[in-house]
């Protein structure tokens, strides 16, 4: 075990899968309510979950997630970023979430890595080397359409799975 509190990588094993998506439809239904039920839509068939993992505690350590996805060669989204609410002092979750998600883009041939940000979240990227670059809205709420500079996120080794579908879109 590492001497850092997380560990940030992607979910493959069924139980670290349920608990993400529980943990996108308590952040993105129950508790922004941008869902009624479910945030899960097509884009899960072919996205990779990635979670954050509190490495201090036993029972549910799924504390952070992200979705990363290729809509066509080497341009690559993020999305469905969120921490639980217990762990949101601080921004070392998000932090390390978007570093993983971009640099496993960026070993798996990113070109462009973009993804939509909730306006409360714009600032908080430009810090970790994004740039706005448009606004637009979401579910009627005010979000940035931002773009990652890659030179901040080098690619690694992360070998690229292959995708099992994982629940339906509602």
């Amino acid at each position: 075990m590492t001497d850092r509190p997380y560990r940030f990588e992607l979910a493959v094993a069924a139980p670290e899968i349920e608990a993400y998506f529980n943990l996108r439809q308590l952040i993105f239904c129950q508790e922004q309510g941008l869902f009624p039920t479910s945030d899960v839509d097509e884009i899960d068939q072919y996205a990779y979950p990635i979670v954050a993992i509190d490495q201090t505690v036993a029972t549910q350590p799924i504390v952070g997630v992200v979705r990363i996805y290729e809509s066509e060669p080497g341009l690559w989204y993020g999305g469905r970023l969120g921490t639980h609410p217990d762990y949101r002092k601080g921004w070392q979750i998000g932090k390390g979430l978007i570093y993983k998600a971009v640099t496993t883009a960026n070993t798996w041939g990113c070109d462009r890595f973009l993804a939509t940000v909730q306006l409360q979240n714009v600032r908080f990227f430009q810090r970790l080397h994004w740039e706005s670059l448009e606004e637009i809205t979401i579910c009627d709420r005010p979000h940035h359409l931002m773009q990652a500079d890659l030179n901040f996120y080098p690619a690694g080794n992360e070998l690229r799975p292959v995708l099992r579908q994982t629940r339906e879109a509602s």
